[in-house]
């Protein structure tokens, strides 16, 4: 049975389909606060903290992947959700594939930001167990400190820069390793993104190092109906880092789901 996840649900827009925010890694919901602020006003967000992450419990071990889906499904369920977009960032956007995968008479659209839908190398599965065995030897800080300014641009602004990396220090270093390494044997979503059969909304920071550009242009291909926004002058988090232009490409997105289900 799913943790109870603690979760934001902001907004009623009772003509308008009910959005869904997928936080990455590590990170917490509040990481979606522009986008809940300016669309809670015109429909149904709901943000969740995902299990191990911000105010929800803990996982002990490694978490499955699926479970992350699993997880959303039963707050959809738990809040009388019947159909929504789905919003991820980074692992966020890997679990709404996953989602879609699990559930897809759910979504309405998929918006995938700074994420890719590869499985892991093997190098990156050696990667992600070292990183999650040093985040439970030292804690999250000094990864915090070194990644920062990989996950917003150095010229983001000092605000920003504070949240991101508050997130982070915040995030529960057992939660945040169990989450790596069930990542770390998360099946490949590529077949998967040529069988959607609903809109896509594929945005990338044109300055991401962890999911380039290249990574989005390949999922915009892949996807039969899709989008693509590639936002300058950001790079892993450009929905904190520009939300401006991060909201007009999403409230467009919106816009057509809107009209096209009724």
């Amino acid at each position: 049975m799913a943790p109870f996840l603690a979760y934001e649900d902001k907004g009623t827009g009772t003509s308008s389909v009910p959005l869904v925010l997928v936080h990455g890694h590590p990170f917490d919901r509040t990481m979606w606060h522009p986008q809940i602020e300016a669309f809670a006003a015109s429909r149904r967000v709901v943000a969740p903290d995902l299990r191990g992450y911000g105010a929800s419990p803990l996982n002990p071990g490694v978490t499955r992947f699926e479970q992350f889906a699993q997880d959303i499904e039963a707050l959809l369920d738990e809040l009388k959700v019947e159909t929504c977009v789905l919003a991820g960032l980074s692992m966020g956007g890997q679990i709404v594939m996953d989602c879609y995968r699990q559930f897809p008479d759910r979504v309405r659209g998929l918006v995938l930001a700074d994420t890719f839908p590869a499985a892991e190398t093997p190098e990156g599965v050696r990667t992600r167990s070292a990183m999650a065995d040093r985040l439970l030897a030292e804690g999250m800080r000094g990864y915090a400190d070194e990644v920062l300014e990989k996950m917003v641009a150095p010229s983001a602004d000092a605000q920003v820069k504070a949240h991101v990396h508050g997130m982070m220090t915040a995030t529960s270093p057992q939660g945040a390793a169990a989450a790596l390494r069930a990542r770390a044997a998360r099946p490949d979503y590529r077949d998967l993104l040529t069988r959607v059969a609903v809109p896509a909304l594929v945005v990338v920071g044109a300055d991401d190092e962890y999911t380039p550009v290249s990574d989005a242009e390949a999922m915009h291909a892949a996807l039969p109906d899709a989008t693509l926004r590639v936002i300058e002058g950001t790079a892993h988090m450009p929905n904190l880092e520009s939300p401006a232009e991060f909201n007009e490409a999403l409230g467009d997105f919106l816009a057509r789901v809107d009209s096209a289900g009724g």
